[in-house]
């Protein structure tokens, strides 16, 4: 059996209903459910049982202390022009958060785990977009260049498991692994 795993620092509600409030109900624009917006560490994809209990033994043994992270700037991926996901940035080279990040793809590939190739950018997918044109967003993410949710204390992060349903994912908590 398997698991398709990623690793996440949640958010507090009140971030996540902040988030919620800005849906500009563009058509196209499918905004996340609060309860599933967090900043993904990493996507570890389909993870075999005995490499997930592996996993879970060298997450356990990252130590970090807690720290606050700014909550600032709206922004889009895109693909040829055309928007793709709809994101809230977490600052700039975030040492704090670089330092987790880079513990949590270290005990990824001390149990075998393909590291992503791309480089990571830190953020918040709050919405997913198709057949949604630049024009259509751009009084959208003028309006919020400069949104700002102020800061997030990060004690904690997860790993979770996800399945993928028609009605969307459904994440499940496997481990928490807190600051010391």
């Amino acid at each position: 059996m398997s698991k398709r795993l990623f690793v996440a620092i949640d958010l507090p509600e009140s971030t996540r209903q902040l988030f919620a409030a800005l849906d500009p109900h563009v058509r196209g624009v499918r905004w996340t459910n609060p309860a599933q917006m967090h900043l993904t560490l990493s996507f570890l994809g389909e993870v075999p049982d005995e490499t997930n209990l592996a996993l879970q033994e060298k997450l356990r043994a990252i130590s970090f202390g807690a720290f606050f992270l700014p909550i600032v700037g709206v922004g889009t991926f895109s693909t040829r022009g055309a928007p793709k996901i709809i994101w809230i940035g977490v600052g700039k080279a975030h040492p704090h958060l670089f330092q987790i990040y880079k513990r949590v793809q270290e005990a990824a590939l001390a149990v075998g785990l393909e590291p992503e190739l791309r480089s990571w950018h830190p953020h918040i997918t709050i919405a997913h977009c198709k057949d949604v044109s630049a024009q259509s967003l751009r009084k959208f993410l003028q309006a919020h260049a400069n949104f700002d949710a102020g800061m997030v204390h990060v004690e904690d992060f997860h790993l979770y498991s996800s399945k993928l349903t028609p009605a969307g994912p459904i994440h499940t908590r496997e481990l928490t692994v807190s600051a010391r």
